[in-house]
């Protein structure tokens, strides 16, 4: 199986997303794999909350869209086409330890080592391993080749020769003693932020709200963290936000939404709130569930040195002034294939093994 074979199965893969959308989920007459994977595909989706009372519906099927919109010739050729790839008969055998915070929070890993014509041991998340296993099954059957370059394992990792972990803090220390040995890219908690500069329109506040409230702020690309300026008018922020306010009728939403609330009132904590949202003030990134910390700054410069000095806790900024490297606000969720977690090129990690 060579590069060609291999981005065919995935753009196929992603034309079969392209019927589970956030739009609905629509089954397409001309999809040749139909047969055998729409119905096991749907039966998962509609049952994933069941699993994870974090993965609703909508979340889920806004995962497999923004897959599907991945997934194109185009896209991945364009990816591909920065590296040099050797096609041999040799490939290495690669670990990938997944988180489970958000639905299909692996697949970057999975997709870059079979991209790269490498074999997958994975070990998934007990909160995110329904889906994986599927779409393994449908690249089998697209292409026989991938049959013997996927492994699902819940045993003790052996017989690799790199690995690539995420984690917390406290299991990447776990994970760099285990795995030190070998090759690797072990990820640990970063959190996203966003700058604002007073100078934003409400559309843009708005899209400001997605970067905030998708996947209830459980990813790595989620905002937790706003930076405005001194004197900032923050019914500006809440007037825009409100359009998300339904949020807070979800149990598990409003359940911690009620506990953070309760914790900050005891502990005296100062915080704005509009019955859906906190912002408290606080230097720290990880901010709680249903709680969006912010900073003041003083000048953009400053503030630039900061966030430098700090970036190893920092996944992606989100401002629409014109700076290399910002994501404009309402986009940190639609990373591009080229858009590595922690800055690392996983691709010519694998590459280079």
């Amino acid at each position: 199986m060579n590069l060609e074979q291999r981005i065919e199965s995935f753009v196929k893969l992603g034309q079969f997303f392209n019927q589970f959308t956030t739009k609905g989920i629509i089954k397409k007459d001309n999809s040749e794999f139909n047969s055998l994977f729409f119905d096991a595909f749907k039966m998962q989706i509609d049952r994933a909350a069941e699993f994870n009372g974090w993965f609703t519906k909508n979340n889920v099927l806004k995962a497999f869209e923004s897959w599907s919109e991945a997934l194109t010739s185009d896209n991945l050729n364009k990816w591909i086409s920065k590296y040099s790839i050797l096609e041999t008969n040799n490939f290495k055998i690669i670990a990938i330890i997944m988180a489970g915070n958000i639905p299909l929070v692996g697949f970057h890993d999975f997709l870059c080592v079979l991209i790269s014509g490498n074999k997958a041991i994975v070990k998934q998340s007990s909160n995110d391993k329904h889906f994986l296993p599927l779409i393994a099954k449908f690249l089998e059957h697209q292409n026989i080749a991938f049959k013997n370059r996927i492994i699902f394992t819940e045993s003790k990792l052996e017989d690799f020769d790199a690995v690539i972990a995420t984690g917390s803090n406290n299991t990447a220390r776990y994970f760099e003693h285990y795995f030190g040995k070998y090759p690797s890219i072990i990820r640990k908690n970063r959190n996203s932020v966003a700058i604002l500069t007073g100078k934003e329109s409400k559309e843009e506040l708005e899209s400001l709200g997605e970067d905030i409230f998708q996947y209830f702020g459980l990813g790595c690309r989620s905002v937790s963290k706003i930076f405005v300026p001194e004197n900032y008018n923050f019914d500006l922020l809440f007037n825009a936000l409100y359009k998300y306010n339904d949020i807070i009728n979800y149990k598990k939403y409003e359940n911690n939404y009620d506990y953070n609330k309760a914790v900050y009132i005891m502990s005296l904590f100062k915080v704005l709130e509009n019955g859906f949202i906190m912002l408290k003030e606080d230097k720290n990134y990880a901010s709680p569930i249903a709680t969006l910390f912010y900073e003041y700054y003083n000048s953009f410069d400053s503030l630039m040195l900061k966030l430098k000095s700090e970036r190893e806790q920092i996944q992606c900024i989100a401002c629409n002034e014109n700076v290399v490297d910002f994501v404009k606000l309402g986009k940190t969720q639609q990373p591009k294939l080229w858009d590595y977690p922690d800055n690392v090129d996983t691709f010519e990690f694998l590459l280079k093994l």
